[in-house]
């Protein structure tokens, strides 16, 4: 079950959305009252509430909003209790002084905005000597042993409990809750309106990630990146999964540099079979493959993992899905010995992306120029790939076949900006942006105008997540599916003129 938060400072509003989210299906809802500006009028948010509720009046030092006495506080929780609610939240150093009555059940809670304690279990067994229906433990995670703690608490508690690990890092013990036992996880009316960090919106983890749906038998795969939150991977996959009715869900990984080995090591109990992996772990990835695919010893790079037994297996179809893309571009057959010899291309930006494209590049005996901000990196990865090193500032001097930004350049929000211009673009050229968030970046846009034939991020971006797919499921990927989710998801605008 999910329970849906709304923190509202009035309170028609709050009574509104809450009418709401019960006719759009949500069972249970939480009235955050401490977000209401003026004096809370009980009354009038449940004596005629269309669902059950759990009323929480959270303190300034526990995340919430509550500006009045906490004798104050008190009385209103006691007050939620005498009228018959069906959840109250309750604190746990100030659960003893208030007693249980009636129906209500007590869900007795902690937070902590800076870590996670090491002291989770011990903490756990005080609470639930606080005459607890439910016991709650909210804290930050710092890193993803923090997770899999909360997990494993979670797992083998006696006393129903809620166990989130917050912040991006955590998303995965708010999507897992149900899996793990809890009697419900928490989520936001909206995306604007997150009352949590790493609160997710409550349509899309009822509808994206089908959180009711997720049990013993789920397939668990996802994309290792940080940051993570803005990754449409999950939304394609997810969408495709179900699609095709296979029991597995894509879900969102947030791990720094330092924490992937742990994360990796841990992905078979957490029955994790596969993963995407990108910005910044692609080459640092491979490390941790058992084996991998000679393309991928070529470039130095891994964007796909797959888990087979003790075999850890790295692919790179980002390589796969550029070649692709290329080749239909220029038409060539994919039997010739050399397709790309005699063509020149200039591949803007250094770093993985950019390096699986130059190394396909230079098995197709193109002649590649690296150019990036950092002559250093240019020249690194121009060294290791058989290229050549440009000044970024030398990058319109060229005479080129193939442009290809590599860059995040253009990406949204950044979306007025192009990493080359439109005056040095001709019609012999193709474009290549690997930007998809927008696909009509500007530098697609120039490179219309100049007549070229383009080649957009989303064109690569659906080849790879097909490819993984395949890699993941042994299926096809629905191709079309993926694709006008993507578009609608990037320019939402564009799917309904």
């Amino acid at each position: 079950m999910i329970c849906v938060t709304l923190g509202r400072a009035r309170h028609t509003r709050m009574i509104a959305e809450h009418q709401y989210l019960v006719e759009q299906g949500a069972e249970l809802v939480e009235l955050r009252l401490d977000y209401i500006g003026r004096a809370v009028s009980l009354k009038r948010l449940i004596d005629n509430r269309p669902g059950p509720v759990v009323v929480t009046v959270r303190r300034r030092n526990d995340g919430g909003r509550w500006m009045k006495t906490e004798e104050e506080r008190m009385t209103l929780l006691r007050s939620a209790i005498a009228a018959g609610v069906e959840y109250v939240d309750i604190e746990a150093d100030v659960a003893s002084q208030i007693p249980r009555y009636g129906q209500t059940k007590r869900i007795i809670s902690f937070h902590r905005f800076e870590d996670t304690p090491d002291n989770l279990e011990e903490l756990h067994a005080a609470m639930a000597e606080e005459d607890a229906d439910i016991v709650k433990i909210a804290t930050m995670a710092t890193s993803f042993s923090d997770n899999l703690r909360m997990m494993k608490l979670v797992k083998e508690a006696k006393v129903p409990t809620i166990g989130i690990c917050m912040g991006e890092t955590g998303m995965i013990t708010r999507i897992m809750a149900n899996r793990l036992g809890s009697p419900f996880t928490y989520a936001s009316f909206s995306k604007e309106k997150k009352v949590a960090p790493g609160l997710l919106e409550w349509k899309e983890m009822k509808n994206l990630y089908r959180y009711d749906q997720i049990n013993d038998d789920t397939a668990l795969f996802g994309v290792v990146a940080d940051p993570v939150a803005h990754s449409h991977s999950p939304l394609i996959h997810n969408k495709a999964f179900e699609d095709q009715k296979i029991n597995a869900r894509y879900l969102p990984f947030r791990i720094t540099r330092d924490d992937l080995y742990n994360f990796i090591r841990h992905c078979e109990e957490l029955g994790v079979h596969g993963l995407s992996v990108t910005i910044p772990h692609k080459e640092s990835a491979l490390h941790e493959c058992t084996q991998a695919e000679s393309s991928v010893t070529g470039i130095g790079a891994v964007n796909t993992m797959i888990f087979d037994g003790k075999d850890v297996l790295g692919y790179n179809t980002d390589y796969r899905a550029a070649m692709d893309c290329i080749e239909e571009a220029f038409k060539i057959d994919k039997k010739l010995d050399r397709p790309m010899q005699g063509k020149t291309a200039l591949v803007m930006g250094a770093g993985g992306v950019s390096r699986a494209i130059a190394w396909g590049l230079r098995q197709r005996h193109c002649e590649v120029l690296i150019t990036s901000r950092t002559m250093e990196k240019s020249q690194l990865l121009a060294s290791e790939l058989g290229c050549r090193a440009i000044e970024w500032s030398d990058r319109h001097e060229q005479r080129i076949h193939l442009l290809v930004n590599g860059t995040p350049v253009g990406m949204h929000p950044d979306v007025d900006s192009s990493p080359f211009e439109s005056g040095s673009m001709n019609q012999f050229m193709v474009v290549f942006d690997t930007v998809y968030n927008p696909e009509n970046t500007m530098l697609i846009k120039y490179a219309k105008r100049a007549q070229c034939r383009v080649i957009t991020g989303i064109d690569m971006f659906v080849r790879q997540a097909a490819y993984q797919y395949k890699l993941f499921t042994g299926n096809d990927a629905p191709v079309r599916l993926m694709r006008d989710t993507i578009k609608q998801a990037t320019n939402p605008v564009q799917l309904n003129d």
